[in-house]
């Protein structure tokens, strides 16, 4: 299989380069600053065990690729982006006939929940990866994957749910490529439970990394609010000991020339100027299941919009105090 990687930045440059590394046929897709940069220096990852560049296929686009019936399409851009990205990559033709929506599978390697629902309406074949892989895009064209002995842990199943021959072939090759691949037949429970973790993705983004009492209490609020509409809606999710279990040896971070691991993919969003941020997506699917069944959902509607706030003016990422940010949660409340 040849695995196509649609938005190649933290999570998706990981994957790609791992398995270029492995010896899977690799094509990057990015756009801007990010796709020059690939083009003329090639992706450079950097693990612990060093960093490589990686010099593959670059496009800016579905018409700048020829697709083959083998191909398997690896959404890895932020939510936001998702309905763009699968309306130009659903209508390409396949060598041999038919579209991408028609033939080819679609793996969607993000945070959130809601970009499976959104392929389906124009793939065939969508598949969940719940994505558990410490990784950092802050300058294009290098990568950070910190990750030891794997680069990360990255449950798979075909959406809504179940498994099928194609998932398992994917997983294998990925395995190939220091990264373990679970295949599951609820995925989706892998995915619900990864959300209530990126609720704190917001608190990162505007006031740094999460240290400290405070911060961690506000978190914990939020989460509160998370599991209260999870379980309003009849949602499953997989518990802690379920989570610690299946990533319990297997993937621990190793600083890379000395620095502390960084903050997470929102605080990148802010840090790189993107002017977006995938906040709706994730505190924002609380606010929205929160509003389908009555349950308030007061933090989280605070975290979303500051953070949609912080990316519409290009506020500096973590220039806001936890203290600061507390009180707006505890004048919602």
């Amino acid at each position: 299989m040849r695995y196509i990687i649609v938005g190649t930045g933290a999570v998706g440059g990981a994957i790609g380069g791992r398995l270029a590394e492995a010896g899977h046929e690799v094509v990057l897709v990015a756009r801007g600053a990010q796709y020059d940069a690939l083009r003329e220096d090639g992706l450079r990852l950097t693990t612990p065990e060093g960093t490589r560049t990686h010099r593959l296929p670059v496009a800016d686009g579905p018409a700048a690729v020829g697709l083959r019936p083998d191909d398997v399409l690896v959404l890895a851009v932020k939510t936001q982006d998702s309905v763009a990205a699968l309306d130009a990559w659903s209508v390409r033709p396949v060598a041999g006939g038919g579209t991408a929506g028609e033939r080819l599978p679609l793996i969607c390697a993000q945070n959130g929940v809601e970009s499976e629902r959104l392929a389906l309406r124009r793939f065939h074949r969508v598949y969940g990866c719940c994505v558990f892989l410490p990784a950092t895009f802050v300058e294009p064209g290098k990568v950070l994957a910190p990750g030891a002995p794997l680069t990360g842990i990255l449950h798979l199943g075909r959406y809504p749910s179940g498994t099928d021959d194609t998932v398992r072939a994917v997983a294998a090759d990925w395995e190939k490529a220091r990264l373990e691949a679970p295949v599951v037949p609820d995925v989706m429970r892998w995915k619900y439970a990864k959300l209530l973790s990126n609720l704190a993705n917001a608190i990162e983004a505007a006031t740094g990394v999460l240290s400290g009492p405070d911060a961690s209490a506000l978190l914990d609020r939020a989460q509160a609010e998370g599991r209260a509409v999870l379980s309003a809606a009849g949602i499953e999710a997989t518990d802690s000991a379920e989570q610690e279990a299946a990533r319990d040896g297997r993937i621990r971070f190793d600083p890379l020339d000395g620095s502390e691991r960084g903050a997470g993919s929102s605080w990148q969003s802010l840090s790189r100027g993107t002017g977006t941020i995938e906040a709706d997506y994730l505190n924002g699917e609380i606010v929205l299941l929160g509003r389908l069944h009555g349950v308030p959902t007061p933090v989280n509607e605070v975290l979303r919009r500051t953070a949609n706030s912080f990316a519409r003016e290009r506020r500096a990422a973590g220039s806001m105090t936890v203290a600061e940010l507390t009180a707006l949660a505890d004048a919602a409340s």
